[in-house]
């Protein structure tokens, strides 16, 4: 599989997923959201078979390149918000799953998030935050001491969690932003911090529908973080 092959996938079902949440056909939403939350988590989530790009990028950083430094994201959206443009790998994949497990949870189900005490004793993590204010020397300390073996672990709960709550979800909720002491338990329960460059995400999530959730933190953003990890280190073969 070619990296090319893979994004093309994933671009088709972002493209598709765009539409159909435009429109009222909730059983297609939901078969076009696993499809995209497939392609862009590891295979065990889904039971995919064959390697996604995330397959791809945790290999290569259990390969020994779990602090490789790499950019943060491969185009700025919020950049000017964030403590540093590169960071080390892990970092990405901590990143996405906490806003994942945010997000589906709090946001979407009203429900309590899987990550606590114990998960972050087990992956070794010094935040229980998104990590977008770690400035550089931050971030590369918070990677050194991450295992890798138990943040894979959380990745799988999480996608996997968050596999039932899309297929739970009824077309009003899709339809529908949450309320706000829904979004202020973030803040209250840790997902992100009081500096300015964490808590703006607040402002941003409770500014979408459920729909909308699904394609920034749940699909498109994974997306956001493995391409810079994909496109600037020797994961994938040369497309012939």
């Amino acid at each position: 599989m070619t990296k090319e092959t893979l994004y093309k996938q994933i671009s088709i079902c972002d493209d598709e997923l765009g539409t159909l949440l435009q429109g009222d056909d909730l059983d297609a939403i939901k078969r076009c959201a696993l499809d995209y939350h497939a392609l862009v988590h590891l295979a065990e989530v889904s039971g995919r078979k064959g390697p996604t790009i995330a397959d791809y990028v945790f290999q290569y950083m259990a390969d020994g390149h779990q602090n490789e430094i790499v950019p943060r994201q491969s185009y700025d959206v919020d950049l000017h918000y964030a403590g540093t443009n590169t960071v080390p790998l892990c970092w990405h994949f901590w990143h996405t799953t906490r806003i994942e497990d945010l997000v589906s949870n709090i946001l979407m189900a009203n429900g309590r998030q899987i990550f606590d005490a114990e998960w972050q004793a087990k992956i070794g993590a010094s935040i229980t935050d998104t990590g977008n204010a770690l400035e550089e020397d931050e971030a590369v300390a918070f990677g050194q001491k991450i295992r890798l073996g138990a943040l894979r672990q959380y990745m799988i709960a999480v996608g996997q969690n968050t596999r039932r709550i899309i297929e739970s979800l009824t077309l009003e909720q899709v339809k529908t932003k949450v309320p706000e002491e829904w979004v202020m338990r973030i803040l209250e329960e840790g997902g992100v911090t009081t500096d300015f460059r964490s808590v703006w995400l607040l402002v941003f999530w409770g500014r979408l529908t459920v729909g909308g959730m699904i394609v920034i933190p749940l699909t498109d953003h994974h997306m956001m973080h493995l391409t810079p990890c994909a496109d600037h280190l020797p994961i994938f073969p040369p497309a012939e």
